[in-house]
C-alpha cells in the first residue's frame, strides 16, 4: 500500500539553503525542454550543466527531456555531458521512442541509478487525444535492490495551448499517466517531470495529477505553489518560460511533481518541506531544494538576467538563454534524499559460561551504512530503528536513530537468567527493525551456557555449594557486592542474607 503524508514528519523536513550549494547530496532529478534540440551547442550545454557559480551547479543525476529531435540528439547530449569539464563522465541514454520531431527522453548517471526498463505506455501516434508518446523509465538507486529504492520516471510534454480542446487533451494525458502509475508495484515511487503547458493549477489536468484539493492526489507539488501562474509576477521565482525574452519569463510550464510517498518525510524523500509554499520574495528559498535553474526572479516578463543573475551568474545564464532559443524553457530540478541502509556489526555474540544469577552485558553497534561517498552525508535519510528481544534479554526501548557517516549507535544489551536450569545452553535473540529500504530487519543471536545451580553456587567446581563458594560469598559480602543480597529486605546486606547462603551449602538438588 502506498505511503501517505505524515504531517509530523513534514514539520521537521526543513532543509537549509546550503543544500543547494552541493549537487552531490542525494539524487538530483531535473526536467528540461531544450527547445528542438538537434545536437550541437556543446559548449553551452556543458556550461549550463556543469559550470559553477558561487558553489552552485546544476549537475543533475537524472534528466527528463523534452523537444529532442531524435535519438541522435539524445546521444549528442550524452556526449556533451560526458566530455564537459567537471563531469563524472558516466552519462548514458535510455531508449528514445520517436514519434515526431519533438520527442521526450531520459538520460542518467550510471553511478547513481540503474536503468531497469523503458516502456512505451501509450503511443502518441495511436492516440489522437495526445500529441506525443507517454513513456515510463524505471530506475533503481545504485547499490539498492528493493522497490522502495526504485523510481518510475515519466518525462512529459503535454499539449500546448489554453483552449478547451487543448486542456481536454492534457487531461487525457494526465489520466493515462495516472492509470499507468496504478499498475506499479506497491512500493515503487513515481516522478512526473517536464513541459506541462499548464497555465493554472485550476486546470483539469493539474487537478487530476495533484488532486482536486491541492496536494492530496497521486502526485504532489513539492513547493506547494498553486495559482494562476501565467503572466503573474507573484510567481516570478518559479517561472520557467521564456528565458530568451521573446515571450518573457511569465509561466510555470515546466514542473517536477512527486508521488505522495516521496514527500512523506520518510526514507526516499524530497529534500525540503513540501508543507511550505515556495517563497515569493527570493529565489534562494531555504525550505526547498526545488529550483527553476537560472531564474533569479529579477526580470519578470523579460529575458532572464545575465550580467547580474544572482542564482547562476552571467556565463550560465547566457548559456541557458542560448539553448532556449526563442520561446524556450529553463530546467527545473529538485533533490531527493536516498534511503538509509541498516548495518549490524555482530550477527552472533557468545557469552561463554554464565554463572547462575549473573547478568552479563554486551554491546551491539547499529549503523546507517548509506554510501556517503556516492550520496553525501546530507543526501541519506537517517536510520530510525527499534529493538525487540526474546525473554532472556533486556534492551533499550523507544525509537533510536543514526545518521550516515557516523560511528553508529552502541546498544547495551543485558542477559537475564532467572529460573534457568543449571548447566543449560541458552540462545536469545535481539531483533532490530528499521526504516531501511532493502533489509529493514536484522537479528543478533546471543549464546552461552548457564553454570551453577543457585545464586549461592558462585565458583568452580559447579554443581555444589562448597567451601570455595563460601570464601567467594564472604568476599562479595565484605565488598557489598549486590550479588550477595539474597533475600529481603533488598538493598542492604545483613545477617539474613548470610543465613540464606548457608542454607544452600551442600550438593545441588
Amino acid at each position: 500500500m502506498r505511503c501517505v503524508s505524515s504531517l509530523i514528519a513534514l514539520a521537521g523536513a526543513v532543509v537549509c539553503a546550503s543544500s543547494l550549494a552541493s549537487a552531490s547530496d542525494g539524487l538530483r532529478v531535473a526536467a528540461w525542454n531544450i527547445s528542438n534540440y538537434t545536437g550541437g551547442n556543446t559548449a553551452q550545454v556543458q556550461t549550463a550543466v556543469y559550470a559553477s557559480f558561487e558553489g552552485r551547479s546544476l549537475a543533475p543525476d537524472v534528466l527528463l527531456l523534452q523537444e529532442m529531435r531524435n535519438a541522435s540528439a539524445v546521444n549528442a547530449l550524452v556526449s556533451a555531458l560526458n566530455s564537459a569539464p567537471g563531469s563524472p563522465g558516466d552519462w548514458a541514454a535510455a531508449q528514445t521512442f520517436v514519434n515526431s520531431s519533438i520527442n521526450t527522453g531520459l538520460i542518467y548517471r550510471t553511478s547513481k541509478v540503474d536503468l531497469l526498463d523503458a516502456t512505451l505506455v501509450d503511443p502518441g501516434s495511436g492516440n489522437p487525444n495526445q500529441p506525443r508518446n507517454i513513456v515510463r523509465y524505471d530506475l533503481r538507486l545504485d547499490g539498492y535492490a528493493s522497490e522502495s529504492a526504485t523510481i518510475a520516471a515519466y518525462p512529459v510534454h503535454m499539449k500546448a495551448g489554453s483552449g478547451s480542446t487543448d486542456q481536454a487533451r492534457r487531461l487525457n494525458e494526465a489520466n493515462d499517466i495516472l492509470a499507468d502509475v496504478a499498475t506499479l508495484p506497491a512500493e515503487r515511487h513515481a516522478i512526473f517531470g517536464g513541459d506541462t503547458n499548464i497555465q493554472s493549477s485550476s486546470q483539469a489536468a493539474h487537478r487530476a495529477l495533484v488532486g482536486s484539493s491541492y496536494n492530496t492526489g497521486v502526485f504532489r507539488d513539492p513547493i506547494r505553489t498553486p495559482g494562476n501562474w501565467n503572466n503573474n509576477g507573484s510567481f516570478r521565482f518559479v517561472h520557467t518560460q521564456d528565458p530568451s525574452g521573446a515571450g518573457g519569463m511569465d509561466d510555470r510550464h515546466d514542473q517536477v511533481l512527486l508521488e505522495a510517498s516521496l514527500v512523506d518525510g520518510e526514507g526516499f524523500d524530497y529534500i525540503g518541506n513540501p508543507a511550505v509554499a515556495y517563497s515569493t520574495v527570493t529565489w534562494d528559498d531555504p525550505n526547498h531544494s526545488y529550483r527553476s535553474w537560472g531564474n533569479d526572479g529579477s526580470n519578470f516578463n523579460g529575458q532572464i538576467a545575465t550580467t547580474t543573475n544572482a542564482m547562476v551568474g552571467p556565463d550560465i545564464a547566457i548559456a541557458l538563454r542560448t539553448l532556449a532559443g526563442s520561446g524556450g524553457h529553463l530546467p527545473v530540478f529538485c533533490d531527493l534524499r536516498v534511503p538509509a541502509v541498516l548495518s549490524v556489526e555482530q550477527a552472533t555474540i557468545d557469552l561463554g559460561e554464565i554463572p547462575f544469577g549473573a547478568a552479563p552485558g554486551a554491546t551491539v553497534t547499529v549503523s546507517n551504512a548509506g554510501d556517503t561517498v556516492l550520496w553525501g552525508p546530507a543526501g541519506i535519510d537517517d536510520l530510525d530503528f527499534t529493538l525487540a528481544t526474546t525473554a532472556g534479554l533486556v534492551a533499550p526501548g523507544g525509537s533510536l536513530s543514526d545518521n550516515a557517516g557516523g560511528p553508529g549507535v552502541d546498544v547495551s544489551v543485558t542477559f537475564i537468567d532467572s529460573a534457568r536450569p543449571m548447566g543449560g545452553p541458552v540462545s536469545e535473540t535481539l531483533t532490530i527493525d528499521s526504516d531501511a529500504a532493502d533489509a529493514p530487519s536484522a537479528q543478533v543471536t546471543f549464546t552461552g551456557t548457564i553454570v551453577g545451580c543457585s545464586p549461592a553456587d558462585l565458583v568452580t567446581p559447579f554443581g555444589q555449594v562448597d567451601f570455595f563458594d563460601v570464601l567467594e560469598y564472604l568476599a562479595r559480602f565484605d565488598a557489598e557486592d549486590p550479588s550477595a543480597d539474597l533475600v529481603a529486605p533488598f538493598g542492604s546486606l545483613d545477617f539474613f542474607d548470610v543465613l540464606e547462603f548457608l542454607g544452600q551449602v551442600g550438593p545441588c538438588p
